[in-house]
C-alpha cells in the first residue's frame, strides 16, 4: 500500500509581531507557501490581541482564497474574566474550527468538531480517545513525545488525525507572570509590550554563557529549534496526518517549501538540513525528544539507527 503524504500545517505565531508584520506574514504564506492548513490567533498573551485582531478578517480571506484551511486558536492560559469571555465568544461566534490550547476551552467545544493544540498534554492513546469522544478530530502532539509513544498512538487510532510539531522553538511552559517584562525591569501590568523588541524571543544563557532557554512574554521556549526534517519517514509510514511548522522570524515560505520537498522525496535529508541552516542561520537545531534523548540534543540519522530509533 502506498504511503499517504501528510498535509503540511502552520501553527499560530507565538511571538509579538506588530499588526502589519503579522498581516503581511500570512499574506505571503497565502501567496507563496505550500501549506495546506493554517492555525492562527493569539495564543500566548491576551494583552497582544489588539495587534492582530484588526487584520484577522483579511488574513482569513486571503488564506482561504489561496486554498488554505483555517483554524482559530484559543489562548493557552486563561486567568482573567475578559480572557474567559474572549474564549467563549470565539467559540460561540466562529465559523471556523477552533484549536484548544487550554483545557478550559474543552467544555465549550464538547460535541462539536475541534482540534487540540500542542500546549495540551496528550501523552497516550487513552487521553487521545477521550478527547476524540468529546469531538476532537485532530491532535497536534506535544513536542516532547518520543517516536515510540507517537507510533503507539498511531497504531491504536489508525483512522484519527494526529499532527507532529516538526519545526520551531519548542513551547515548554507558560506562566501567569511575565519573566520577559521582569528581565527588562518592568511588570506584567506595565510591560510596555517589551516582548515586541524580540521578534524571535529573548535568549537566556547560563552563568557560563551557554544557550539555555528563550523567553517570549509569559511563555518559555527552547533555545534550540526543533527540526524533524530527517526523522519523518517512519511516522509518515505509520499514518501521521499532518506536519506542523511553528512560525519563527525567518523565511517561513522557504521553510515550508523545504519540508514539502523532503516529504515528496525531492531532496535528501543532509541537503535539506544544509539548506535550512542557510534559511535560519545562527540557531541550533535539535531533535532529541523524538529519540528519547534530552530535548536540546541533535541525533543524526546514523546515531538514531544505532539507538534503535531510526
Amino acid at each position: 500500500m502506498q504511503t499517504r503524504i501528510p498535509a503540511l500545517s502552520l501553527g499560530p505565531v507565538y511571538f509579538l509581531w506588530d499588526g502589519p508584520k503579522w498581516r503581511d506574514f500570512y499574506f505571503r504564506i497565502a501567496d507563496e507557501a505550500s501549506i495546506d492548513h493554517v492555525t492562527l490567533g493569539e495564543t500566548v498573551c491576551s494583552k497582544r490581541q489588539h495587534f492582530s485582531e484588526p487584520h484577522i478578517g483579511e488574513v482569513v480571506e486571503r488564506l482561504e482564497a489561496a486554498g488554505k484551511r483555517v483554524t482559530l486558536s484559543t489562548l493557552a492560559m486563561v486567568t482573567l474574566e475578559r480572557e474567559s469571555r474572549h474564549v467563549r465568544d470565539l467559540i460561540a461566534a466562529s465559523e471556523h474550527p477552533v484549536e484548544a490550547n487550554d483545557l478550559s476551552a474543552l467544555w465549550l467545544l464538547k460535541g462539536r468538531p475541534h482540534s487540540i493544540g500542542p500546549l495540551v498534554n496528550v501523552y497516550n492513546a487513552a487521553t487521545a480517545r477521550l478527547l476524540a469522544a468529546r469531538g476532537a478530530d485532530n491532535i497536534c502532539l506535544p513536542p516532547e513525545l518520543p517516536a515510540a509513544s507517537i507510533l503507539e498512538m498511531l497504531a491504536a487510532m489508525p483512522d484519527f488525525s494526529f499532527e507532529l510539531f516538526a519545526f520551531g522553538r519548542m513551547p515548554l511552559a507558560i506562566s501567569a507572570r511575565c519573566a520577559h517584562a521582569r528581565s527588562k525591569g518592568l511588570t506584567k501590568d506595565n510591560c510596555q509590550f517589551i516582548c515586541g523588541d524580540d521578534p524571535d524571543g529573548l535568549p537566556l544563557g547560563t552563568l557560563d554563557r551557554q544557550s539555555f532557554l528563550v523567553l517570549n512574554g509569559v511563555q518559555t521556549l527552547s533555545s534550540s529549534c526543533a527540526v524533524l526534517l530527517d526523522d519523518l519517514a517512519p511516522l509518515v509510514a505509520a499514518g501521521l496526518s499532518r506536519i506542523r511548522l511553528s512560525p519563527q522570524d525567518c523565511d517561513m515560505a522557504a521553510v515550508a517549501r523545504l519540508y514539502r520537498a523532503r516529504l515528496d522525496g525531492r531532496i535528501d535529508g543532509e541537503e535539506a538540513l544544509a539548506e535550512l541552516a542557510r534559511i535560519y542561520p545562527g540557531v541550533r537545531f535539535s531533535n532529541g525528544f523524538l529519540h528519547q534523548q534530552e530535548g536540546a540534543a541533535w541525533v543524526s540519522r546514523g546515531r538514531a539507527a544505532a539507538l534503535g530509533h531510526g
